[in-house]
C-alpha cells in the first residue's frame, strides 16, 4: 500500500476518500448510502490505499473544499463550522490552529468570490447602476469569467469606456475593495449566499478573453481611438483559439480532455488547416475518424456559435492553465477567429 500520498497531486477521488476517512466510519456510511456502487468502489480502492493522513493532505482537501463552496450564504456559516470540527477533532492543537488559518487567510483573499453563485442577469442589474469608475474595480476584481459576461450586458457606450478604466486601474485600497464587496454583496443577500488587487491590461484581456465577438469589437474600437498603443498591446496580450497551435502536444492532450465533443466539432468548423491537423494529431484514431464524420455530416451553423466554441475550448485552456496543468503562451494581434 502506498503510506503517503502527495498533497499537491490528489485526484477528485482521493480527495473523497482522505475526507471520507478523516469524518470516521459514522459520516463515511451515511455518505456511501447516497452513492452508486460504483462510486463507492472507486472511493473504497483509494482509501484502501491510505494508511496515514498527514496535516498537509488534510489542508489540501479542506481548502479544495473552501474554495468549492464558501461562495454560497449556507455553506459559508455551516462549511466554516464543519472544517474546523474535522480538523480540530483529527489533528493537534497547534497544526489544526495552522490550517486554520491558513484557510481564514486564503478566504480572505477573493473578494467577489461569491458572484459566481449569482443569477447574472440579477448581478448585472446591481452593478450597472454603479459610478463607471466602481464598476471598473467591481469587475476587476470579479473571477474573469463573470466580469465577462456582465460586461457584455452593458450598454454598447459603455463597453468601451469601462474597459479603459480598468486597464488603467491602480491599486485599490484593501479597505476599499472590502467596503464594496460587502456592499454589494448586502444588496443582493436574497440572491446569494475578501486584499486588493489592480485592475491593468491583464485584467481587462482576461475579461475580454469570455466575451462575444461584437463586445470584443465594441470594446477595441473604443479604445483604439482613445489610445491605440494600449489597444495593440491588448492584442499581443489576448489569447484566441488559433493560437492553440503553438502549444505542446501534451498540453492540447489536457485542454481535449475538458472539451464537449460537439463543441470541438463547432469549434473546428471556420478553423484553419493548421489547427485542425494540431487537433487531430492529438486525438486517437477513432476519436479523430469520429469528428472528421462529424464535421462532414454538418450544416449550416450560425457563427455566433462556432465562436462561442471557440471560446469555450480557451476557456478549458486558461483554467488547465491557472491551476498549473499547463502553460500556453501570449496571443498573437495578427491572428483571427
Amino acid at each position: 500500500m502506498v503510506d503517503v500520498l502527495d498533497p499537491g497531486n490528489l485526484s477528485g477521488t482521493q480527495k473523497a476518500a482522505i475526507f471520507l476517512m478523516a469524518m470516521g466510519e459514522e459520516y463515511a456510511t451515511a455518505v456511501f448510502e447516497k452513492m452508486t456502487e460504483q462510486e463507492i468502489a472507486e472511493i473504497a480502492f483509494e482509501m484502501s490505499k491510505v494508511e496515514h493522513i498527514t496535516p498537509e493532505m488534510l489542508k489540501a482537501v479542506s481548502m479544495d473544499f473552501v474554495e468549492k463552496f464558501e461562495g454560497e450564504s449556507k455553506m459559508i456559516v455551516e462549511g466554516d463550522s464543519f472544517i474546523k470540527n474535522v480538523v480540530t477533532k483529527t489533528l493537534k492543537e497547534n497544526e489544526a490552529k495552522a490550517i486554520l488559518e491558513d484557510l481564514e487567510k486564503k478566504k480572505q483573499d477573493k473578494p467577489f468570490i461569491w458572484s459566481r453563485n449569482v443569477n447574472v442577469g440579477t448581478l448585472a442589474g446591481y452593478v450597472e447602476g454603479e459610478h463607471p469608475q466602481t464598476i471598473a474595480m467591481i469587475l476587476a476584481h470579479m473571477p474573469s469569467e463573470i466580469s465577462s459576461e456582465i460586461i457584455m450586458s452593458l450598454p454598447d457606450e459603455q463597453k468601451g469606456d469601462i474597459a479603459l478604466r480598468i486597464a488603467r486601474l491602480g491599486q485599490i485600497s484593501e479597505d476599499v475593495v472590502r467596503d464594496v464587496d460587502r456592499a454589494l454583496k448586502l444588496e443582493l443577500s436574497g440572491a446569494v449566499g475578501p486584499g486588493g488587487k489592480a485592475g491593468g491590461l491583464e485584467v481587462l484581456v482576461d475579461i475580454i478573453n469570455g466575451v462575444d465577438k461584437s463586445t470584443e469589437d465594441s470594446v477595441m474600437e473604443y479604445v483604439e481611438e482613445d489610445d491605440a498603443e494600449m489597444a495593440n498591446e491588448i492584442r499581443n496580450l489576448m489569447f484566441v483559439f488559433e493560437d492553440l497551435t503553438n502549444i505542446d502536444d501534451t498540453a492540447m492532450r489536457e485542454i481535449l480532455k475538458k472539451v464537449e465533443g460537439q463543441q470541438l466539432t463547432y469549434a473546428l468548423k471556420t478553423a484553419t488547416e493548421e489547427m485542425k491537423d494540431k487537433i487531430f494529431s492529438n486525438l486517437s484514431q477513432r476519436a479523430g475518424e469520429m469528428l472528421k464524420d462529424d464535421l462532414e455530416a454538418m450544416g449550416p451553423v450560425r457563427l455566433a456559435e462556432v465562436e462561442e466554441a471557440q471560446q469555450a475550448v480557451v476557456r478549458a485552456a486558461k483554467e488547465l492553465e491557472a491551476d498549473g496543468t499547463i502553460t500556453l503562451g501570449k496571443g498573437k494581434d495578427d491572428v483571427l477567429v
